[in-house]
């Protein structure tokens, strides 16, 4: 496995894969993603435990996702048991999957505390939820510091699930590898971001106008939340092709078979 550059363009590429890939199977990924938002709500449902579970268990559901979007990609319809994809490798890779969670949850709690020193309250900001921490974020100075402290987040734990899952890399080795292609196709990754901004901004535009020529508030009600729900599964669904053009796998085989098979 070789860490391949891409040029600024590709990023484009991504963002249209993803939409088409998605368009495949619309049911089944926006389906997936539900699952995911459901679960994620429901443990939110449970004080400071649950926003920690949900924390250890995110690179696990990403995994997921991309699991399902590989799928759909190969003409498959994506089963809910890709959504556990990480944790049907074995224990080895399950432990290496729960290792990158508690490494992700280490690093959001310490952006937490520092944004709480910033805003002189560190204990507060070590036991809020979620939630609470991105309107406190949204709403305080210590935004900036918040937004520019998690794209290092980002980009280490952005391939890094795959890359262990897929290619056996350890976790501490994973997060290294996916800092790494991140910085060498960061421009394709802005672009990849600038589309889905464009996308996100051209739709809710749309969604707005749409809204006011069906009824006002109350269509709007009955619109956004599947259209939001579409749109997030289109932008899950295309993080699968960062990870495929960013690595060169000359040795795994043209058509994958099961989820723990290296893509190629």
């Amino acid at each position: 496995m070789k860490l391949r550059t891409v040029p600024a363009s590709t990023g484009l590429q991504w963002v249209r894969l993803g939409v088409k890939t998605f368009l495949r199977q619309p049911l089944a990924m926006s389906g997936l993603f539900f699952m995911f938002m459901a679960v994620v709500s429901v443990l939110a449902l449970v004080p400071f435990l649950g926003t920690a579970l949900a924390t250890l268990l995110t690179p696990a559901i990403n995994l997921g996702l991309m699991s399902a979007s590989r799928e759909a990609e190969a003409g498959r319809f994506p089963m809910p048991k890709q959504l556990i994809t990480a944790f049907r490798g074995g224990p080895a890779k399950t432990r290496g999957m729960l290792t990158l969670g508690a490494l992700y949850g280490l690093g959001l709690l310490v952006i937490l505390l520092v944004v709480g020193l910033i805003e002189g309250n560190p204990e507060g900001a070590a036991t809020m939820s979620a939630e609470e921490a991105m309107r406190s974020m949204v709403t305080s100075p210590a935004l900036w510091f918040g937004l520019v402290a998690m794209m290092p987040l980002q980009m280490l734990f952005w391939h890094a699930p795959a890359l262990l899952f897929w290619h056996g890399v350890p976790p501490v080795k994973s997060l290294f590898f996916s800092l790494m292609a991140c910085w060498a196709n960061k421009g394709a990754l802005l672009v990849f971001l600038l589309g889905w901004t464009g996308l996100f901004v051209a739709f809710s535009v749309s969604l707005s106008l749409l809204s006011a020529l069906l009824g006002g508030a109350e269509a709007a009600g009955l619109i956004v939340y599947p259209a939001v729900l579409f749109m997030a599964s289109m932008f899950f669904t295309s993080i699968w092709f960062t990870f495929r053009d960013s690595f060169d796998d000359s040795t795994a085989p043209e058509v994958a078979v099961a989820d723990d098979t290296p893509p190629h």
